[in-house]
């Protein structure tokens, strides 16, 4: 995995995530400049792809980002933990709380976040997963049910507020009142609106993609373990294909046969994945805070509240993502990796690919034929970050 670099400028050859061709790629000031067919000697040992894109990143790397105070080298030391570990841009989340110190969390990432040329480029967006979501058990996941609220225009227009223009994800229940016109309104303030912790009717899904719901966060989870086999919203989601469905592609969360089904059932087509990673993702088992509540994570990479046997949030890396998506659908990563960086960001309103004109932010691969790569380099806008093996 080596190539040529001089101030954030060098170029590469590899096979190509996509066409499975040898190509040789340049990049200057840290912009792709040219990609080009390699030559006809070329024997490269990597891969290149895109880097990945993260849309659901509750904390990393031992950073919780639910933190009231948190600090810029403890957002760097996440970003720079995600890159290593594959992604180098991701949507900073926070996830339900009292409605003021959320917004009070959110100002003050933000404040760090665009203080930091580091950051600004890392953090491409906020997701704002709750407090309007269902409160019923079970649907109501780890959050805290004493905290959700039904959404109103005020809330809608602070969240706006606090974010200025960047990229707004938005997570809630279609069924909660006054859910429908919350809808609307953020996406006339240009925000992407997805459901989840939802027990919403087919009706009501009907309803909210009227109104400019896009997606559905973390299908298979945000829901009771114990579902009625014929109505249920899983069933509902997935007859609709025009709501994008992300996924939680670490075999725990859904397990491998229904991993496959919902693929299947799909055709592969209008789903990603995220990883929903709080501070344990990419960090050994251990105790870890999600806000204020202590979480416990195995060795078996599974987050749960202690003694309790839900999960709550997730450890696995993003690379770890892709390889295990692929080992449960028995087909290639490449296949995988699409889901997990360019319809990933797509999917959000961003841009990411390997395309002249854009960063050089790109991932350069050996695989292992297992559920990780034997090698991992990112490189991020044109610099090469910590390895991974």
């Amino acid at each position: 995995m080596k190539s040529e670099r001089l101030s954030r400028s060098g170029r590469v050859v590899a096979f190509h995530w996509q066409s499975w061709e040898p190509v040789e790629i340049a990049w200057n000031d840290g912009v792709i400049a040219s990609i080009a067919s390699a030559p006809q000697n070329a024997r490269p040992e990597t891969w290149i792809a895109p880097a990945l894109f993260d849309l659901q990143i509750n904390g990393y790397g031992g950073v919780d980002f639910q933190k009231e105070d948190l600090t810029t080298e403890e957002l760097r030391r996440a970003a720079r933990a995600l890159r290593r570990d594959g992604c180098a841009r991701f949507f900073l989340t926070l996830v339900t709380s009292e409605w003021n110190g959320l917004l009070a969390r959110l100002r003050h990432a933000k404040a760090r976040r665009d203080a930091d040329p580091e950051l600004r480029a890392a953090i491409a967006g906020w997701h704002i997963e709750g407090p309007f979501i269902s409160g019923v058990k079970g649907f109501v996941g780890a959050h805290p049910p004493e905290h959700v609220s039904d959404p109103d225009p005020g809330k809608i227009c602070a969240l706006r507020e606090a974010t200025g223009s960047d990229p707004v994800l938005l997570t809630l229940a279609p069924e909660r009142a006054g859910a429908m016109d919350a809808i609307a309104h953020a996406v006339s303030l240009g925000m992407t609106v997805f459901g989840g912790h939802s027990d919403a009717s087919g009706a009501q899904l009907d309803a909210a993609v009227a109104r400019g719901l896009t997606g559905f966060t973390h299908l298979g989870n945000g829901c009771p373990q114990a579902l009625d086999r014929h109505d249920n919203i899983l069933w509902r989601v997935l007859e609709r294909p025009e709501i994008l469905a992300s996924m939680i592609p670490d075999t725990i969360h859904v397990a491998p046969a229904p991993f496959r089904v919902l693929h299947a059932a799909r055709g592969g087509r209008n789903l990603i994945y995220t990883t929903d990673a709080m501070a344990a993702g990419g960090a050994p088992p251990g105790r870890y805070s999600f806000g204020k509540t202590m979480l416990e994570v195995g060795a078996d990479q599974i987050v749960r509240l202690p003694g309790a046997s839900n999960f709550a949030g997730s450890a696995l890396t993003p690379a770890q993502g892709v390889f295990r998506s692929a080992a449960m659908l028995r087909r290639p990563w490449q296949e995988c990796w699409m889901r997990f960086s360019t319809a990933a960001a797509e999917a959000v309103g961003c841009r990411a690919g390997l395309r002249v004109g854009e960063p050089a932010d790109f991932c350069l691969i050996r695989p292992s034929g297992g559920p990780s790569p034997a090698a991992l380099e990112t490189w991020f806008r044109g610099e090469l970050y910590e390895t991974a093996d």
